[in-house]
């Protein structure tokens, strides 16, 4: 049996098929976050709306999306909706599959912060005229943003992790690229914790990222409730 190879460790430590499959990881990361977010925002909005029309359709939407696994969505997606005349490539399915399901979690966390808005301060600002839109971007928004920040950090390193899952359609990120390497090599042990390492490397570094966006807006946000009280 043999044992832990070192030499081929550290040699795929730094290889950089894997550095450039990390940066696809970040590259999906960020492109599912920004489009979930902003489909998120819609679907929130219509989820508190009066009219069935639109809060229906956006309920069963996150039903839908966060009721089924992610995986399955990206197989439907992939191999199930060719049968229907919609053919799409690996990049494609795996950047629709991911902002899909990211905007359905993202859309209860965007309307969990719209709903901690204080009602009075949304009927103050009616009652001095201000229209709708105005309420949403100068009341509402800031307020509801400072109060999504950690949830949103949160869903951030979530993503970059879930992003693996897109290796099971042959997308070439981090895993599946590690996966090829173990299929060549026969290292299967050091190259998977060298993929540990990097998703670790990733995610801590955005942990601290994301504790400096939480400390210059939170403060803010904390001044503001100690002041109210």
């Amino acid at each position: 049996m043999r044992g832990w190879n070192w030499e081929g460790f550290f040699e795929y430590l730094t290889n950089y098929y894997l550095f450039e499959g990390a940066l696809v990881t970040l590259g999906l990361t960020v492109f599912a976050m920004t489009a979930g977010l902003a489909m998120g925002f819609v679907i929130a909005v219509m989820r508190m709306s009066r009219y069935r029309f639109l809060s229906g359709p956006a309920y069963f939407y996150t039903w839908i999306f966060r009721g089924t696994p992610l995986l399955v969505q990206l197989i439907i997606i992939y191999t199930g909706l060719p049968q229907i005349g919609i053919k799409l490539t690996v990049l494609q399915s795996t950047l629709i599959g991911l902002s899909l399901c990211e905007a359905a979690y993202l859309s209860e966390i965007v309307r969990a912060g719209i709903s901690a808005v204080p009602k009075g301060q949304i009927n103050a600002a009616r009652a001095i005229g201000m229209t709708e839109a105005q309420v949403m971007r100068y009341i509402v928004a800031p307020q509801a943003f400072r109060i999504i920040i950690p949830p949103l950090g949160n869903s951030v390193n979530g993503v970059l992790k879930t992003t693996s899952i897109a290796s099971i359609i042959s997308m070439e990120e981090l895993l599946r690229r590690t996966q090829v390497l173990i299929q060549e090599k026969f290292l299967v042990l050091e190259l998977f914790m060298v993929a540990a390492l990097y998703y670790l490397a990733m995610t801590t570094a955005w942990e601290l990222i994301q504790r400096r966006i939480e400390r210059r807006f939170g403060k803010a946000y904390g001044s503001m409730s100690a002041d109210a009280h």
